[in-house]
C-alpha cells in the first residue's frame, strides 16, 4: 500500500512538471507574438513589396491562426525541429547544439565545485552552531548573497586578469589543449557562478541540518548516549536528505540567471549569450527555444528534488 502511494506521488510530481512546462510554452509563445512584430518584414526589410511579404508569410505559415501555429511549433519542439533562425536561416537546433554543450560544461563544472564545498560548509556550520566557524560562514555567505554575479565577475576580471595577469579576461574553449588550459579558461566563470551558488546552498543546508538536529528523534538519540558524529551521520543527515536535495536544486537554479551574466562578461560561447543576441535581433524562434530549454532545466531540477524528498520519506520508503 505504501509502495503504491509512493509511486503515485512520484507520478503526480512528474505530470505536474509536464503540465507546468506546457503552460510555460503557452506563455513563451504568447509573449513572442507580442514582441516579435512582423517576422516577414524583419527578414525582407521595410523596402520589400507587399506581394513578397505576403508570399513569405504564407511560406512561414504566418497566415495561419495563432493556435494552429502554436501546435505546429510545439510539435516541432517535441520532435527536435523548433524551426529556423530568422536572421541566419539555419536550423535552430544546429545553432543551439554546440552552444548548449558549452553551457552545460560550464554549469557542470560549477556544480562539481559548488555542491561538495557547500554541503561540507553547511553541515559543519550546523554541527558547530554558535561557534566561531558558524559565525564566519554565516557572515561570509550573507555578504556573498548580497552581491550580484556581474559585480563578482567584474571584480574577478579586474583582479586576476587586469592587475595580476594570472587569467585571461575572455573565455574561449577553442584553445583548450590541456588540463591547465582548461583550468585557466574556466577559472573565473566558475568562480563567479560558484560564489553565489555556494552561499545560497550553505545557508539552506545549514538550516535543514539544524532542523534535523533539533527534532525529537535526534533528542532521543542524544538521551541514549549516541556520539555527535553518529548522531549526524545516522540520524540527522538521512532525515534531512529531502531538504538538502531541495537546497541543492534551488541553489543550482541560480545558474540560470547567473550564466547569462557570466557568459556576456567573459564572452563565453554558450546558449545564454546566444539568447541575448537573439533578443537583440528579434530572432523569435531562437528566443523561444532557448527559453523553453531554461524552463525545462529548472523544472527538472525542482522535480528531481521533490522525488528525492519523497523517496527519503521513511513513512513511504518502508512498506
Amino acid at each position: 500500500m505504501a509502495g503504491r502511494k509512493l509511486w503515485r506521488l512520484i507520478a503526480r510530481r512528474i505530470f505536474s512538471a509536464v503540465g507546468t512546462l506546457l503552460l510555460v510554452s503557452l506563455a513563451v509563445f504568447g509573449l513572442s507574438l507580442l514582441m516579435g512584430g512582423d517576422a516577414a518584414e524583419a527578414i525582407l526589410g521595410q523596402s520589400a513589396t507587399p506581394e513578397a511579404l505576403a508570399g513569405l508569410r504564407i511560406a512561414m505559415h504566418l497566415d495561419q491562426p495563432a493556435p494552429v501555429r502554436y501546435l505546429s511549433w510545439l510539435g516541432g519542439l517535441l520532435t527536435g525541429n523548433p524551426g529556423e533562425s530568422l536572421v541566419t536561416g539555419l536550423p535552430v537546433a544546429e545553432m543551439i547544439g554546440p552552444r548548449l554543450a558549452s553551457s552545460m560544461l560550464l554549469a557542470g563544472l560549477t556544480a562539481l565545485v559548488s555542491v561538495p564545498v557547500a554541503l561540507f560548509l553547511g553541515i559543519a556550520a550546523a554541527v558547530k552552531r554558535g561557534s566561531l566557524l558558524d559565525r564566519i560562514v554565516s557572515l561570509v555567505t550573507i555578504g556573498i548573497v548580497s552581491v550580484p554575479e556581474f559585480l563578482i565577475a567584474t571584480l574577478a576580471v579586474m583582479l586576476f586578469a587586469v592587475t595580476l595577469h594570472w587569467l585571461p579576461a575572455l573565455s574561449s574553449t577553442r584553445d583548450v589543449d590541456s588540463v591547465w588550459a582548461l583550468t585557466r579558461v574556466f577559472a573565473m566563470p566558475v568562480i563567479s557562478l560558484a560564489c553565489v551558488v555556494i552561499a545560497q546552498m550553505v545557508r539552506m543546508t545549514r538550516a535543514a541540518v539544524i532542523d534535523a538536529l533539533d527534532s525529537s528523534y535526534a533528542e532521543a538519540a542524544r538521551l541514549k548516549g549516541v556520539s555527535p558524529i553518529r548522531l549526524v551521520l545516522r540520524h540527522a543527515l538521512p532525515n534531512a536528505i529531502g531538504a538538502i536535495a531541495n537546497a541543492v536544486a534551488l541553489s543550482l537554479s541560480v545558474l540560470l540567471g547567473g550564466v547569462i551574466v557570466v557568459e556576456i562578461i567573459f564572452n563565453y560561447p554558450g546558449v545564454a549569450r546566444l539568447m541575448v543576441d537573439a533578443v537583440a535581433t528579434r530572432d523569435m524562434p531562437l528566443v523561444q527555444t532557448v527559453a523553453m530549454i531554461f524552463s525545462a532545466f529548472y523544472l527538472v531540477l525542482v522535480t528531481s528534488a521533490d522525488i528525492v524528498a519523497i523517496l527519503s520519506n521513511p513513512r513511504l520508503r518502508h512498506r
